[in-house]
C-alpha cells in the first residue's frame, strides 16, 4: 500500500495535467472552427498556467529516491562567530519556515536551544509531499557577510551556521533500533511552559551507542510525546547512516560534523558591500537576497536537483 500510494503521488499529477491539455487542446480547435477569438486569452492564460505546472511537476521526476517523497528533519547549528553566529542561525532557520510555508508544508518546532542574539541549535520537523526531497540539498555550511548589528564601530563580519536535513521514516522502511543499543535521558525543559517545566522532566534525549547519534526533544509537556518525536528523530538519522554506509558515500552525515566555519561553505549570503547569494556547488546566484531571506529558495533547490541528476545520468 505504501509503494501504491508513492506511485499514484508520482502519475496523478501527470495524467491530470494530460487530460487538461487535451480539453484545452480542445477548446482550442471548437474556437478556430467557429471563427471565436474572444476565448484566446483564456486558453493562453490556461496554457500558461499549464506550463508552469509542467516544470514543477518536472522537478518531482528529479526526485526518485525511496523517501524523497517523505516529510523531513531539519536542524540548524551555530558555527564560528559568536552571537553574529546564533542570530544568522536564526535568519536560516527563518528562511527555511517562510520557504515551508510558502508550499502549505506543515511545521512542528522539536527541540530549540537559544542563545544571546539568537538560536545556538534548532530542530524542525516539516511534513508535506516531497518536503525532504526538495531540502536534502540544503545540508552543509551556510556562510554570511554583512555589516555587523551588534558591532558598534559597524564593521563587516563572516559568521556561520550548518543545516542537516534528513528524512522522517514512515512504516514502509525498516529500521531496527535494539533496546540494549540505547540509552535513555530525561530533563526538565527550558523555555515557556510556566511551573510545568518546573516541575516535571518531561524532555528526553536518546543516544544510539553503536553509532554515537544522539537526538532530543523538548516541545512537549507531555514525556511520552517527546519519546515518539525523538524516536521517529533516531530512525531517522539511522536510516541515513546505515545507507550512506552501504553506499559508502558518507558527505551527509558527515556535513553536521563538519567544522562550521571558512573553506567548508555550500552557499554564501552577501549583504555587504554588494548583495548576493551564491552557491558553490551549482553556481547559481542571485542579487535579492532579501526575498530569499524571506524563503524563495526555489532556484537553489532545483538546480541542485538537477546537478545532481546530471551527475548521475550524464
Amino acid at each position: 500500500m505504501g509503494e501504491l500510494k508513492a506511485l499514484k503521488r508520482r502519475y496523478d499529477p501527470w495524467k491530470g495535467l494530460k487530460a487538461e491539455i487535451d480539453d484545452l487542446e480542445t477548446l482550442q480547435e471548437l474556437a478556430a472552427e467557429a471563427g471565436d477569438e474572444s476565448q484566446g486569452a483564456e486558453i493562453e492564460a490556461a496554457l500558461k498556467d499549464l506550463g508552469a505546472r509542467f516544470e514543477k511537476q518536472n522537478i518531482v521526476e528529479l526526485m526518485p529516491g525511496e523517501v524523497d517523497g517523505n516529510g523531513c528533519f531539519l536542524t540548524i547549528h551555530s558555527g564560528a562567530g559568536g552571537t553574529e553566529a546564533c542570530d544568522w542561525s536564526q535568519m536560516l532557520y527563518r528562511m527555511y519556515l517562510r520557504w515551508a510555508e510558502r508550499k502549505g508544508f506543515s511545521i512542528e518546532e522539536v527541540d530549540i536551544l537559544e542563545a544571546e542574539g539568537g538560536i545556538k541549535s534548532a530542530t524542525v520537523k516539516i511534513e508535506g509531499d516531497y518536503a525532504y526531497g526538495y531540502l536534502k540539498g540544503e545540508s552543509g555550511v551556510h556562510r554570511l557577510v554583512r555589516i555587523s548589528p551588534f558591532d558598534a564601530n559597524a564593521r563587516r563580519h563572516t559568521s556561520f551556521a550548518s543545516a542537516y536535513i534528513f528524512p522522517v521514516i514512515d512504516d514502509t522502511v525498516k529500521v531496527e533500533i535494539r533496546p540494549e543499543d540505547l540509552r535513555v535521558d530525561t530533563y526538565r525543559s527550558g523555555g515557556a511552559g510556566g511551573q510545568h517545566v518546573n516541575k516535571t522532566d518531561s524532555a528526553v534525549r536518546f543516544t544510539h551507542l553503536p553509532t554515537g547519534i544522539v537526538v532530543a526533544c523538548q516541545n512537549e509537556r507531555s514525556q511520552i510525546k517527546n519519546r515518539a518525536i525523538a524516536m521517529s528523530m533516531l530512525k531517522a538519522r539511522l536510516y541515513e547512516y546505515y545507507r550512506e554506509e552501504k553506499e559508502k558515500e558518507n558527505e551527509k552525515f558527515a556535513q553536521e560534523k563538519k567544522d562550521i566555519s571558512w573553506g567548508n561553505q555550500i552557499r554564501s549570503y552577501v549583504f555587504q558591500p554588494y548583495t548576493m547569494v551564491k552557491d558553490y556547488r551549482t553556481k547559481a546566484e542571485i542579487g535579492n537576497i532579501q526575498a530569499v531571506m524571506d524563503g524563495d529558495i526555489d532556484l537553489f533547490i532545483e538546480e541542485y536537483l538537477r546537478f545532481v541528476w546530471n551527475s548521475k545520468h550524464g
